[in-house]
């Protein structure tokens, strides 16, 4: 689609308005197609939607294309077809969080913008990426068509795309905040078993272990006990927990390292096992992690 359409004539006559003449901002940004406001602003204060005209085409769109990109859903009040995708396209900037923007133009009152896309049939969308068009598509297409089509373009224009909330992880997090361990490791369990690589979900599991063993413990006298018995297994891995939930972790690493040093059988095992545990529980890329996996390897073999 680059280059089909000639907007030169646009930004010459755009550039001319003032930026006053954009509307103020609309204060529902959920607000149906065709409200007659202006722009809607994300959580984190950039702007989502906004309700174009030839008037502010210059600075809504092809401006604010050239670092952000933008896609245009040419509409009309009484299209049924635009009030089935115009909601979806509008959850799905909010949910984008200001990392693309949804320009809504109105056919019938801005008719030369969408003679100038050449727009024969709505609901008509555009993407506009550093001023110029890259890709459109007429007609309602599913929600499951338009994320991966509005991937496509943020990967286009060099743009991460966000990654959405998972409601089953938010669910489990919750339950683990709140120290229903129960509950959050039945949600934790069960988000694996769909997904077996979760690494988040992998971590919120091991946190709930970690919590369950050091609840009701008397740290500090934990701690004494395992400096006064250093060959004591169960002792240096409840301080290693308790090093762990302090934020001492490179701590309780080292500390399950050296056990695995000096025991055998059973208990190497037992404190190996403890010890990826708890590297579970920390970023995939920690290098204090990275480092440890390293002395464990050298430990074992």
């Amino acid at each position: 689609m680059r280059g089909a359409v000639d907007l030169s004539p646009l930004r010459d006559r755009a550039a001319a308005a003032s930026r006053a003449q954009a509307r103020p901002a609309r204060s529902d940004a959920t607000s149906p197609a065709g409200d007659g406001q202006g722009a809607a602003g994300s959580a984190g204060g950039g702007v989502t939607i906004v309700d174009v005209t030839e008037a502010t085409f210059q600075t809504e769109v092809l401006e604010r294309s050239l670092h952000t990109p933008v896609i245009i859903d040419f509409w009309a009040e009484w299209c049924g077809p635009c009030r089935q995708l115009s909601p979806v396209l509008e959850k799905l900037a909010i949910e984008g969080g200001g990392s693309w923007v949804l320009a809504k133009i109105d056919v019938d009152t801005n008719p030369r913008l969408a003679q100038m896309f050449r727009v024969q049939g709505i609901p008509m969308v555009f993407a506009i990426v550093g001023g110029q068009p890259i890709d459109a598509f007429t007609g309602v297409i599913p929600e499951s068509q338009l994320r991966p089509w509005i991937a496509a373009v943020l990967k286009a224009a060099g743009v991460a795309a966000p990654v959405p909330e998972d409601p089953a992880m938010v669910a489990a997090d919750e339950a683990l905040a709140a120290g229903d361990y129960d509950a959050a490791e039945h949600a934790y369990k069960k988000i694996l078993a769909d997904r077996p690589a979760d690494a988040a979900a992998a971590a919120g599991l091991a946190q709930v272990g970690l919590l369950r063993r050091v609840d009701g413990v008397d740290q500090a006298r934990a701690l004494a006990a395992a400096a006064e018995a250093p060959d004591d297994v169960e002792a240096q891995l409840v301080a290693a927990d308790i090093e762990v939930l302090a934020g001492r972790a490179e701590d309780a690493y080292n500390r399950l390292v050296e056990l695995v040093r000096r025991v055998t059988g059973d208990d190497r095992e037992k404190v190996r096992a403890h010890l990826v545990s708890l590297f579970s529980i920390a970023a995939p890329d920690d290098p204090v992690v990275a480092k440890a996996r390293r002395a464990l390897a050298n430990a074992l073999f």
